[in-house]
């Protein structure tokens, strides 16, 4: 089924491959990632116990050197050293697409340093994968894993319920619960997505309104990707004309154009400008 790579080590440049690998179902991996995998000469992965299921569904024999977030760092030379000297490496994580709230941002960065090609594999991503099903606006911010200080939460949700595009984030089963009530606060009136063992047997997706969210009775099982939906409701949150701004163009009205008025008040503002045309013509009746 796929190619012998033992003597095609030459198709591929040097450098450090950064190989998308499954979110659940192992048949999801694309052909380059396994042919990517077999002609490495180190495989970079978070649990080697994880990812020995994966290369050993495909018959991938290269050598794996563990690498999680607290020893990165101490791999970090002797990979630089590695990839110097020629060798491919490739960087996988337990699922998904590497670097994404996974480790391999400081292995990238030394590796732009040294001029070393960092080549994207891509493939199965949980974040693509929920929002796409999602219904949601296709422009989305994507956050990541909550952090642990509640003061860092509280403030980061707060400007993040500024945005009017969908927001997805990852959460684990032991937080949901204390999330919750923080999301109900702070993207009350926009609904959410709850996405569970994506590509699993098991897999669960739940669309609803955030306002319905209820806490989980039973811890759920595996990690969850959410996505919030964009706020519709962005334009009842705008300006309105102040007394001002009214008495502004009762005084204008008879000098300006209404279009003029309208791009002079509307200036700096987040006034409808439907709202002050209104007004205008409103005013012009009467006088």
């Amino acid at each position: 089924m796929f190619r012998n790579s033992s003597s095609n080590k030459k198709e591929i440049k040097n450098g450090l491959y950064l190989v998308s690998t499954p979110i659940g179902n192992l048949d999801d991996i694309t052909f380059r990632g396994i042919e990517t995998l077999k002609m490495s000469d180190y495989i970079l992965c978070e649990d080697t116990r994880i990812s020995k299921i994966l290369l050993k569904k495909y018959d991938i024999n290269s050598k794996l050197i563990s690498n999680h977030k607290f020893n990165e760092k101490k791999n970090l030379i002797k990979t630089i050293d590695l990839l110097k000297a020629g060798l491919i490496i490739s960087l996988i994580s337990d699922a998904g697409t590497p670097s994404i709230s996974d480790p391999g941002a400081i292995l990238i960065n030394e590796c732009i340093k040294n001029n070393i090609k960092v080549i994207p594999i891509p493939g199965p991503s949980s974040v693509t994968s929920a929002v796409s099903i999602s219904g949601f606006s296709e422009k989305f911010f994507f956050y990541g894993f909550f952090p642990e200080k509640k003061k860092t939460l509280t403030d980061d949700l707060k400007n993040l319920s500024k945005l009017s595009s969908s927001i997805v984030f990852f959460v684990s089963p032991k937080k949901i619960n204390k999330i919750i009530p923080q999301l109900k606060q702070n993207f009350s009136g926009r609904k959410i997505l709850i996405c569970r063992e994506m590509t699993k047997f098991f897999e669960e997706f739940i669309h609803t309104d955030i306002d319905n969210l209820e806490t989980y009775t039973n811890e759920p099982k595996g990690e969850l990707t959410i996505v919030i939906s964009e706020n519709k409701n962005e334009k009842k949150n705008s300006q309105t004309l102040s007394e001002s701004d009214k008495r502004l163009i009762t005084d204008m009205i008879n000098k300006l154009s209404i279009k003029e008025i309208t791009n002079l008040i509307n200036r700096g503002k987040e006034i409808s400008k439907k709202e002050i045309y209104n007004f205008c013509i409103k005013i012009k009746n009467e006088k």
